[in-house]
């Protein structure tokens, strides 16, 4: 069901990214690879929790977006809410992905328990 959810996704947005600015593009590609590298950071501090790898996939393109458009406003005095915007999408994209797609234990339940710095951490409890 996952597959042919993603498969509908990729094909009815094919007319929409011939309307996209390529500029935009590239800040929604930005917003998915930082928002991989935070998740992943979060997914390790947190012991997995759910919760806070969405919030670090958010976070981390949050980040890279704001970075961008000061680094943008600094060298050619202007400021974009859609590039911003795009690269937020992006970091909420991968952050949704990453859920849909994590592996869950014989339960059902995801393999979040895990020993960070000599603690036990149970993510949702």
């Amino acid at each position: 069901m996952k597959k042919l959810l993603l498969l509908f996704l990729v094909i009815s947005s094919q007319p929409i990214l011939a309307q996209i600015e390529q500029d935009k593009l590239l800040h929604y590609g930005a917003g998915v690879a930082s928002g991989a590298a935070g998740a992943f950071i979060a997914h390790e501090i947190s012991g997995g929790n759910r919760w806070w790898t969405l919030t670090g996939a958010v976070g981390g393109s949050l980040i890279a977006g704001l970075a961008k458009e000061a680094i943008d406003k600094n060298r050619y005095g202007v400021w974009d809410n859609g590039d911003l915007a795009a690269t937020v999408a992006g970091g909420v994209t991968v952050g949704v992905v990453i859920e849909l797609f994590r592996g869950k234990n014989r339960r059902g339940r995801t393999n979040a328990s895990r020993s960070f710095r000599g603690f036990r951490v149970v993510a949702g409890r």
